[in-house]
């Protein structure tokens, strides 16, 4: 490639938007070698591209986590997780590899052990009932947060999950 310009071929710059305005992320199976998947969020569409990757997308103001692993021939190189909420189009956003065009970073943790806590604290707020879809997210960037510096998580409750709803609500 010449990175001469052909006339009459528009070409997109590598940060513009999807033209239909979701937000979308390539997972990738090889086995024991790559595994990228979504462990939350409400899927928009799905589409295959082949027998190992697929797309899906997310509208925008979602949430999602998305997992990302990864191994060679001496043992895990790549394990991280990374909670994202879509963004509207014309928005800012944060890169991300396989999210195109990006979205807001609410929590990005790697190393599987702290991975492991991040998915267990999903596995907590589940169990009450709640969708981690739904969580707030300033909730996601405190985990993200204490994580970060070794820190014991504070319990997503209830009755805060209530008072963010309410707050939602009320436009707050």
């Amino acid at each position: 490639m010449t990175g001469v310009p052909v006339p009459g071929v528009a070409v997109a710059p590598a940060s513009s938007p999807p033209p239909d305005g979701l937000t979308h992320v390539e997972l990738t199976y090889v086995e024991k070698r790559i595994e990228n998947w979504i462990r939350f969020g409400a899927v928009a569409a799905d589409r295959i591209l082949d027998r190992r990757r697929r797309v899906v997308s997310f509208r925008p103001g979602s949430v999602f986590a998305f997992v990302r692993w990864a191994a060679n021939d001496y043992g895990t190189i790549v394990s991280r997780i990374d909670i994202v909420q879509a963004v509207e189009p014309g928005t800012a956003f944060q890169t991300l590899p396989f999210v195109q065009p990006g979205g807001a970073i609410l929590l990005k943790i790697e190393g599987w052990p702290k991975v492991e806590r991040v998915l267990q604290h999903v596995d907590a707020i589940e169990s009450l009932r709640i969708d981690p879809v739904d969580v707030s997210p300033d909730h996601w960037r405190h985990v993200h947060s204490r994580i970060g510096v070794g820190q014991e998580l504070r319990r997503y409750t209830a009755e805060q999950h209530r008072a963010f709803v309410l707050r939602r609500s009320m436009g707050r």
